[in-house]
């Protein structure tokens, strides 16, 4: 088992200044974003992937590219369609006809951070492809194993309001994005300054502020970060909670289809452990779990035909699991 050695407070704030320093390069593309901005960093802190959702022309895909142009790893998009094969993604054999051999030429997936540009547009083969090197951090082609890049990470965009030619990801598979993030729009503010910014003339540029071996650093970082067992209790209580809400002591069965899985258990440890790193903070605070929550547990907490019923949906059931789980 490896051990990991405490932060100090000193060592926190020099990381948390330097993860910062990729936020703030990227506020020079994306505007009226942090939230987004700042749980694509949690993603990348902590190895985990993240699916966006939002409407269109949000600049999901901008803010991807742009998160990857601050950090100096490869980088590759690619559009999900309906007429795209497995092949298409991960590689396959190609026949030399001089030499008599077959040669494996590997596809885009094999970079440090791939954009999946509206993957729900994609059919399942093609999704599980994916989701399978996600999973694995591996893949077979022509019966050769290939590990993935390190790091890796998966960024994967999808439209909630168009449906038609669409293939939704299985519930099972959505499980394994460490984060959902829903978009929103931006303030009238925020907009004057993207009208101001973007109409007419390109993306502004941005500088490497990272490299992979910071991006490493940082993990390990946030697995030094301290967590008190008190805080654990708290993560525990809150998947409980959303299982068997009637144990709890919340009113919340009837609303529930199915309650949170163990990926969000560790989940919300690793985020909260990177939320703290972001502030600067070489332990956990209840406060880390409250900001992270929402996105972890959106995909989820699975709610019932009686909660859209009353036009609730998961972020509406996860608020009331916080406000009903005592604080430690």
């Amino acid at each position: 088992m490896t051990e990991y050695h405490a932060l100090d407070k000193v060592q926190a704030e020099e990381m948390a200044g330097r993860l910062a320093d990729v936020l703030q390069e990227s506020a020079k593309v994306i505007v009226g974003q942090g939230r987004m901005m700042e749980g694509l960093l949690l993603g990348m802190i902590t190895g985990g992937h993240i699916l966006l959702e939002g409407v269109p022309g949000l600049a999901k895909t901008l803010a991807v590219s742009t998160l990857a142009r601050c950090v100096a790893a490869d980088f590759r998009r690619i559009q999900f369609t309906p007429d795209l094969l497995p092949a298409d993604i991960t590689g396959t054999t190609i026949y030399n006809r001089e030499t008599g051999e077959f040669t494996v030429k590997r596809g885009p997936v094999f970079s440090n951070i791939i954009l999946a540009d509206e993957i729900n547009r994609a059919p399942a083969k093609v999704q599980s492809a994916l989701l399978e090197a996600m999973q694995e951090r591996q893949v077979t082609i022509g019966g050769e194993t290939f590990p993935m890049a390190d790091p890796f990470l998966v960024l994967a965009t999808q439209n909630p309001i168009e449906q038609e030619g669409t293939y939704p990801l299985p519930e099972a598979q959505v499980d394994r994005f460490l984060l959902k993030l829903r978009i929103g729009y931006p303030s009238r503010e925020d907009e004057r300054i993207i009208m101001d910014r973007m109409a007419g003339r390109e993306v502004p540029p941005v500088s490497r502020v990272i490299d992979p071996e910071g991006i490493h650093a940082a993990r390990s970082a946030v697995n030094a970060v301290f967590i008190d067992e008190k805080i654990k209790t708290y993560i525990l209580d809150l998947v409980f909670a959303s299982r068997d809400p009637e144990a709890a002591g919340l009113d919340l069965a009837p609303l529930i289809a199915w309650g949170a899985s163990p990926r969000a258990t560790l989940a919300l440890t690793q985020l909260s452990r990177a939320h703290a790193l972001l502030r600067g903070r070489a332990f956990v605070i209840p406060e880390d779990i409250k900001a992270v929550a929402p996105d972890t547990l959106r995909h989820r907490v699975l709610v019932t035909y009686e909660a859209e019923a009353q036009e609730m949906d998961s972020d509406d059931v996860i608020a009331a699991l916080l406000a009903g789980v005592p604080v430690p």
